[in-house]
């Protein structure tokens, strides 16, 4: 089996016992599943959440019949176990994420100080990106997290580049005021 067989067709290798198929998908996704998850979860539980998430995904690969992209399909089940996590831990999503972190925010949004400013920074950059809308930290997390390009996330969102890059301006923007002019 070649590295370069789509998503949708490993998923369809996958869901008929295909170990192969299946360890390609997960290599391909782990690191952009985690990046995901650390950015919604307290960082002591990420790796929990993230195994949660794959046996999902294996339990609900039978359901999966290529109507979607399997990329969107996979993070409908993170999503999922996200929102799981914060119910069975009696937490609502957006008060308890204080260990979370954002590595690339913040590189993004970094300023000339010293460490200990760096760490304030990146608490008022996550405690922003908690306050954005949803379409606002989907589009954040889609460039940082899973590091698409601009013309990845417009096709993905099924939107034009220009209107791609104008959500990604004004989300930046809407952190920039949540957390004073970084410039």
């Amino acid at each position: 089996m070649l590295p370069a067989t789509t998503d949708e067709a490993l998923a369809g290798q996958a869901r008929t016992g295909d170990r192969e198929a299946f360890l390609i998908l997960y290599n391909r996704y782990l690191n952009k599943v985690y990046n995901r998850v650390k950015t919604r979860i307290p960082e002591r539980d990420v790796e929990d959440v993230v195994q949660e998430i794959f046996i999902a995904v294996v339990r609900s690969l039978t359901g999966f019949e290529a109507r979607s992209q399997f990329n969107t399909w996979l993070y409908t089940i993170v999503n999922r176990q996200i929102v799981d996590y914060y119910r069975k831990h009696g937490r609502h999503i957006r008060h308890e994420q204080e260990d979370v972190a954002i590595e690339d925010m913040e590189r993004t949004l970094r300023t000339e100080t010293g460490e200990h400013d760096s760490i304030d920074l990146r608490a008022q950059v996550q405690k922003a990106l908690r306050k954005l809308p949803e379409h606002y930290q989907e589009i954040i997390l889609l460039r940082f997290s899973d590091d698409l390009t601009f013309q990845e996330i417009a096709e993905r969102r099924h939107q034009t580049l220009e209107a791609v890059k104008s959500l990604y301006r004004r989300a930046l923007q809407a952190i920039r005021n949540e957390v004073g002019d970084l410039a």
